[in-house]
């Protein structure tokens, strides 16, 4: 069968389009975060503005999508503003299945509109659609049911848009795909903002054809099975990643009113089993995936004047929502913390960035850095959602000096008001919710994108508890081989929940029924040439490992596994770096 190698170039400045084939990359990178990190170094100019029309949005998926359960994640790259070098986001959704069913593998957009516009693509090309009716529209819900209206396709296609966040160039922004999935860290929505682009719809209806329909329907088959008797995979159905909660807790890991502790006696009540028993409403799949991870809480309240009249809102809920909108503000009230969800959502924020940005801002102001002058009025106290969701309303408008700081993540803020000892960032971007040990900020500081999905730090963390923290060498050399195999995963779009069920063998099967024959020992070094380009980009656009900032904070509270060494931790990264380019 033919790999889809399509990619399509909009400019948004000439509003025009054309489709080149780029087999050359996805025959060499595969696709998703191989092609991408690819085509954001041939088309994104050296030093270009993060916010300038020369910083160009990639879409990439995978030979997979379509094909087989859980290959049903989108990878989009482009140069972050609230970090400065590289930004790369995954959703699932439809996106994946969306942009493949159209006829690409990638989706190129460079340029920048002078008046607001929305992108209708399908297996035809482009139509730049006039978005003036719907820019200043702040909900990204809004946004979402407007098009729904407007554009074909129901059912098959994607719609990825943003709300006042990206609008008003919050750095970081999301992007937010049908309804409950996002492109949530380091900016994609300011990205779309600075070039007008307030949405991109995707639809199409290509089939997919496969050569040896027997070796295909063996493989599927395997990976199904397994998919839907994993107990891991049973979990994530059951309760989702909120699960996680009550473990951290109980193991003091779950960082809390900005990372000061690491437990709380009220978390049971943002528990994952908590809100599956009293608030799920439904739970929803990534397109061609049988396991349903998204939880959706019906939150059913009455009207303030009708108290005979009750509406019902649908929430999506996940680990790191409630991690930073719950317990690292002190919010351990359920209602309460969906509401700031909601809020979040609404106006399309990352909820990580979004939690850290307010957690600090409120210990600064308990210790004097900031005043009610600077938050107009606000008194920040832990737990207090009504004040965070107003300062969440402030930082998207940013009506003042420190508003517009925030809007630009808690490096820049800490940067201008002080406390840089405990705003928690990595190489610029939002700590993600484990302070499992030394290894899972050594994962933050290391990985290509500064997140715990780079490579999972926690786990060796996690696995520590049983046996013995690796030494700093050691400790390196396991994350890098984790990440350079998880670029594998995300050239592939496979969903990282999956990455017990797609190992090598079965990544070299399915991709030979794909059309692609890769012997699975060379998969490792293909990871790793992906992982060293995405860091070459980085380096290139001015990020300098020896420069890492590691928030003190990090330091005074204890993990699990006891107080953690900050020389073990620069140690390890100085370690994975030499080998990155051994």
């Amino acid at each position: 069968m033919r790999l889809p190698t399509r990619v399509l170039m909009a400019d948004l400045t000439a509003r025009r389009f054309t489709v080149e084939d780029r087999a050359d990359l996805f025959q060499y990178y595969i696709g998703g975060a191989g092609v991408a990190i690819s085509l954001l170094k041939e088309y994104c100019p050296v030093g270009a503005d993060s916010l300038g029309p020369d910083n160009p949005i990639v879409f990439a998926v995978g030979p997979l999508v379509g094909l087989y359960p859980l290959a049903s994640k989108t990878v989009a790259m482009f140069k972050s503003p609230l970090t400065g070098n590289l930004g790369e986001s995954h959703a699932g959704g439809r996106s994946a299945v969306a942009i493949r069913s159209a006829g690409y593998g990638a989706i190129v957009i460079r340029g920048a509109s002078e008046s607001p516009v929305y992108l209708s693509i399908d297996d035809k090309g482009v139509q730049f659609r006039d978005a003036s009716g719907i820019w200043g529209i702040a909900s990204s819900v809004t946004t979402g049911r407007i098009i729904r209206e407007l554009e074909t396709g129901a059912g098959t296609r994607t719609i990825m848009r943003i709300g006042g966040a990206g609008e008003r160039l919050v750095r970081y922004a999301s992007v937010i795909t049908e309804t409950y999935r996002h492109f949530g860290r380091l900016g994609l929505g300011a990205v779309f903002g600075s070039k007008k682009l307030k949405a991109v719809t995707v639809s199409g209806n290509h089939g997919i054809e496969v050569s040896d329909r027997k070796l295909y329907r063996e493989t599927y088959d395997d990976i199904y099975r397994r998919a839907v008797e994993s107990p891991v995979m049973k979990k994530y159905h059951d309760i989702g990643t909120a699960s996680n909660i009550m473990p951290l807790n109980l193991q003091k890991g779950l960082p809390t009113m900005n990372l000061k502790t690491t437990t709380s006696p009220d978390a049971e009540r943002i528990s994952g089993e908590r809100l599956a028993e009293n608030y799920l409403g439904r739970r929803v799949a990534c397109a061609h995936c049988p396991v349903a991870c998204i939880h959706i809480a019906a939150l059913r309240e009455p009207y303030e004047k009708e108290p005979y009249f009750y509406k019902t809102t649908m929430i999506p809920y996940d680990y790191e929502l409630i991690y930073a909108l719950g317990s690292m503000l002190g919010i351990f009230d359920e209602k309460a913390m969906l509401h700031l969800i909601d809020d979040v959502e609404i106006w399309g924020l990352d909820a990580m960035s979004t939690g850290v940005v307010l957690s600090w801002a409120t210990e600064a102001q308990e210790k004097g850095l900031i005043s009610q002058n600077e938050t107009l009025g606000l008194n920040f106290r832990w737990g207090d959602e009504p004040t965070y969701a107003k300062a969440v309303e402030h930082i998207v408008k940013q009506p003042n000096e420190f508003y517009a700081a925030l809007a630009r993540g808690v490096d820049h803020a800490s940067k201008r008001y002080g406390g840089e000892d405990y705003a928690l960032a990595f190489g610029g971007n939002e700590m993600p919710g484990y302070h499992t040990g030394p290894v899972s900020h050594v994962g933050y500081l290391t990985g290509s994108r500064h997140s715990h999905l780079d490579a999972a730090g926690y786990s060796i963390d996690q696995a520590a508890l049983k046996d013995k923290l690796p030494d700093p060498k050691a400790a390196a050399a396991k994350l890098l081989k984790e990440e350079a195999w998880r670029q594998i995963l995300s050239s592939l779009v496979v969903c990282f929940f999956a990455r017990g069920i797609y190992d090598k063998d079965t990544v070299a099967k399915s991709l030979e029924t794909a059309g692609h024959k890769v012997a699975p020992e060379a998969l490792d070094e293909k990871g790793m040439e992906i992982l060293r380009e995405k860091n070459r980009f980085k380096e290139r656009e001015g990020f300098k490992a020896s420069e890492l900032r590691i928030p003190g904070r990090v330091f005074e509270t204890a993990s699990p596994l006891g107080k953690i060494d900050e020389k073990y931790l620069r140690e390890s990264v100085e370690e994975f770096y030499r080998l990155l380019y051994a």
